[in-house]
């Protein structure tokens, strides 16, 4: 945090520098009345770099620090980024409309604009108010999403009208700094604006430690996932629980990186959190993707994307779930109308194999799936273990990929990845795929991470043995091909240990070395003696 905050601050001090020389500008922007906004966007605009963006709105979260929680920051700061942004690319449509059409009133004109901005709800509008900052948000937050039905709850619930928590003075603050840059897209690129958001994302998770596994999965994993998966423009791809985004948006990324157009992607997503489900949507927004559908709901109880009263099934259903949910609604599967318990009910309080039989049901006869789970779905038996059998007999699963442990937010055991499909190759039928990664990782105080590197050279490990097929060598240690008739001999337990162990080291030291190691210590230890001793006589103990 420290760097990224001293960065801020010399990014700060340089934009109220240019603040300082734009002041005559705005002075003569306001006597042209109501082009101002727009005209000082054009002359002040310069492209800001990733770097600087994510400074200045790390910035941010620093100036609310204190009256608002950390798990609570992005509840505040993303509602004021996005308002930002969508105003700022406003004014760049409605400038270049003008110059275009010359009439001020068809330039307002829907046809020249992406999102509505109604009169009143300005970001200038807002930002002219001196008191009562806080209902002049809301009432413009308000305002934006009646305009714009696609954007309905996507500035979320957060209690802009509480002066205890913020005052109009800390609003006022907020609101000035956000000023300082233009957000629109000459200034900010998409990519770099969604970047800087998942920036954002990772922080706030950093700083709320535990609450914040609800919401952050991080990034390489989810790389990882998605390259296993690997997307095509013309397919779809649904996440049924969706949190921030993330994993949608690691497949635009997929696609783009492979010189594909992900504008062609079909994407669709649950979530059941409010405010998480609004970030998702703004996240998709900020990254510049159009067509996408993200809904608000239970997934579990109540799934929204239906066809035909059936789930709507898709190319590739990607999830990090909730681990181990306990009130996931095992009353309502006992007749569930989608039929998505056929493999058995889950535990009545443990939703793991829940998420596991929805994403499942989700997929079409191409179909294929990756989720991340704890390693207990992996050999925990009763309801589970019923389950499991079922869909290792009839092939559904590919392979188990297990990372190492304090990876996630929120937790530090380890977790696995499962990879099923609705129709394998032939030829990789009765087997599955065993990936150990467990020790490839970077070792942290906290927190351990995988980098992007690491996760590319898991997914290598991946991909080789899978192109290779159950014929493949084995990479001891790391990867191996097992037979059904092995894990049906361990009563179906997938416990990546029994089939692949990293072999034991023994370190092996000479005599000289041994004795070398036990002088040091005995020379320590005389030394520790001595100073206890000296200490002991200064208090007035006798020896």
């Amino acid at each position: 945090m420290g760097s990224a905050h001293g960065t801020s601050s010399v990014y700060v001090k340089a934009l109220d520098n240019q603040m300082t020389r734009s002041s005559t500008l705005l002075r003569m922007n306001d006597k042209l009345g109501q082009y101002a906004p727009t005209l000082y966007c054009r002359v002040t605009m310069t492209l800001i770099s990733l770097k600087d963006l994510e400074a200045h709105l790390w910035h941010a979260a620093h100036i609310i620090t204190g009256p608002i929680d950390a798990s609570d920051y992005k509840t505040y700061i993303f509602p004021i980024l996005f308002f930002k942004r969508i105003c700022d690319v406003y004014d760049e449509e409605f400038a270049d409309a003008l110059a275009q059409v010359g009439d001020e009133q068809l330039a307002r004109g829907s046809m020249f604009h992406r999102i509505q901005i109604p009169q009143e709800c300005h970001w200038k509008d807002v930002f002219a108010e001196t008191k009562d900052i806080g209902q002049a948000l809301k009432d413009s937050f308000r305002g934006i999403e009646l305009a714009n039905p696609q954007l309905h709850g996507i500035f979320g619930d957060a209690s802009w009208t509480n002066k205890e928590r913020l005052s109009d003075e800390l609003l006022s603050t907020l609101l000035n700094h956000f000023n300082k840059v233009n957000l629109g897209v000459s200034s900010v690129r998409d990519d770099d604006m969604g970047r800087a958001y998942e920036y954002l994302i990772k922080r706030f998770a950093d700083k709320a430690n535990k609450k914040a596994g609800e919401f952050y999965t991080p990034r390489t994993i989810v790389r990882l996932m998605v390259n296993i998966l690997d997307p095509q423009a013309n397919e779809s791809v649904y996440d049924p629980a969706c949190g921030t985004g993330g994993m949608l948006l690691e497949t635009i990324h997929h696609v783009k990186d492979n010189g594909d157009d992900p504008r062609r992607l079909k994407i669709k997503g649950q979530e059941k959190n409010l405010t998480t489900e609004a970030i998702a949507r703004m996240n998709l927004f900020l990254h510049g993707q159009e067509d996408f559908e993200i809904v608000r709901g239970d997934t579990l109880r109540e799934p929204k994307f239906l066809k035909d009263d059936q789930l709507e099934t898709f190319d590739c259903v990607i999830a990090n779930p909730p681990f181990s949910l306990k009130e996931w609604g095992f009353e309502q599967w006992k007749s569930d109308p989608y039929q998505r318990a056929n493999y058995g009910l889950a535990p009545k309080t443990n939703g793991d194999f829940a998420w596991v039989q929805h994403m499942f049901a989700s997929l079409n006869e191409r179909g294929r799936m990756a989720v991340v789970l704890p390693h207990g779905v992996l050999f925990r038996s009763g309801a589970e273990g019923k389950i499991r059998t079922q869909l290792l007999k009839e092939n559904k699963l590919v392979a188990v990929v297990g990372v190492a442990s304090n990876l996630f937010y929120g937790t530090g055991i380890p977790a696995c990845i499962l990879i099923l499909r609705k129709q394998r190759p032939r030829e990789h039928h009765d087997h599955v795929l065993f990936v150990n990664a467990e020790t490839i990782f970077t070792k942290g105080r906290a927190q351990n991470t995988l980098s992007e590197t690491q996760a590319d050279e898991i997914y290598r490990i991946y991909d080789s043995m899978r192109r290779s097929g159950p014929t493949a060598e084995e990479i001891e240690g790391i990867a191996r091909w097992v037979p059904m008739s092995d894990i049906e001999d361990n009563g179906y337990n997938l416990n990546i240990a029994r089939y692949v162990q990293q072999p034991l080291i023994e370190e092996t030291i000479t005599v000289e070395e041994a004795l070398k190691d036990f002088q040091q210590k005995l020379a320590a230890l005389e030394q520790a003696e001595q100073e206890l001793e000296a200490l002991l006589i200064k208090e007035g103990f006798e020896l």
